[in-house]
């Protein structure tokens, strides 16, 4: 009967830690703060004048959202503390109908102000590697992606949106930038583009929020000029003034602390690191064709799934770019070419998966 009943609680504890009511995190880990020279040459980034759907706190987005898996509730609401307990099938499935534009998913509160402040932290993870390597990844984080539309139809919204810059030194000086963009992106030397204070410039596409090194429209996948996204000098955000800051180890694959400013720095002592290691999808999984506010053509869907997190994005790359040994680093903006695979149209696959 006694190892009736351990077994029996041995099983409860696996599934509800799998499915169920989620676990704590580890305790937090703390290394060396972020490097000085990592927030010198941030990148100065321009968010689009008529941007609509802004940069996301992530610890909202999950009051907002709820894990689900198969479009089945689990009955539970996540934190950034208890994320990683979830099954990695999950989906953080929004609330609210998307199409009535709830406050959050817009985040217009985020917008940047004349200073470059936004109350939308960053999230800053450095990488240390061999030959005095360190990759500093920035990333954004937006509570809905907004698709471009081809010959009038919008393809590739999605809640959720994960997308970053990389900025590659060596010996502490910035080397080389890499900005993704959809399922791809595209490598520079950082002196290739332009700078503010010693900042590369970036621009960040509306509504699709891919990174640019280019003001203007920038086209991609289709022939012709067909889709294209649009960047333009319109908000500077500072991601320095506002963020939680990481370290990453390679060859143990252990994220750390290495503190944070502002907001970020205040919620990040006690949300851990754990969510980090977390694999599952950070929006809506694509809504079936019966869904009313769904629709396909040619393998292409107006809704399609959330993004995977941070860890998903090649943390551990050897290149700057993602890709190992195809990896076309472009030393001018004007030679600019963008990688992008299979899906890059905001199609089937996730537009941030690299």
């Amino acid at each position: 009967m006694l190892v009736n009943i351990t077994v029996y609680l041995l099983f409860a504890a696996v599934f509800l830690g799998v499915h169920g009511t989620p676990t704590p995190s580890k305790p937090l880990l703390k290394r060396d703060a972020i490097p000085s020279y990592v927030l010198t040459y941030a990148p100065y980034t321009y968010l689009y004048s008529g941007e609509t759907y802004w940069s996301s706190d992530i610890s909202v987005h999950l009051q907002h959202t709820t894990p689900e898996v198969d479009f089945a509730s689990l009955g539970f609401q996540a934190t950034l503390q208890t994320l990683n307990s979830i099954t990695t099938d999950a989906y953080l499935t929004s609330n609210d109908n998307v199409e009535t534009n709830p406050a959050w998913l817009l985040s217009t509160s985020y917008k940047p102000n004349s200073s470059g402040y936004s109350t939308a932290p960053a999230t800053i993870i450095c990488v240390e590697k061999d030959g005095g390597i360190v990759d500093a990844f920035y990333f954004y984080f937006y509570s809905f992606n907004r698709g471009n539309t081809v010959l009038g139809i919008r393809f590739g919204n999605h809640v959720g949106d994960w997308e970053h810059t990389m900025v590659r030194f060596v010996n502490g000086s910035p080397q080389y930038v890499y900005l993704s963009a959809h399922s791809g992106g595209t490598s520079y030397t950082y002196n290739a583009l332009g700078s503010q204070n010693g900042r590369a410039i970036t621009y960040v596409a509306t509504g699709t929020h891919a990174n640019y090194a280019t003001a203007g429209e920038q086209d991609y996948t289709l022939p012709f000029g067909l889709l294209h996204d649009t960047t333009d000098a319109g908000f500077f955000w500072d991601v320095t003034k506002n963020y939680r800051g990481f370290w990453y180890d390679v060859s143990s694959g252990d994220f750390s602390s290495a503190g944070g400013v502002d907001v970020g720095g205040s919620e990040q002592s006690s949300e851990g690191v754990s969510w980090l290691d977390w694999l599952g999808l950070w929006g809506d999984e694509q809504y079936p064709d019966s869904d009313s506010r769904q629709y396909c053509l040619f393998g292409q869907c107006h809704y399609v799934s959330g993004p995977t997190g941070p860890l998903a994005k090649h943390l551990d790359r050897t290149d700057v770019c993602p890709d190992a040994g195809d990896c076309d680093i472009q030393t001018s903006i004007s030679s600019r070419s963008i990688e992008i695979r299979a899906g890059g149209a905001d199609g089937t696959v996730f537009d941030e998966y690299c």
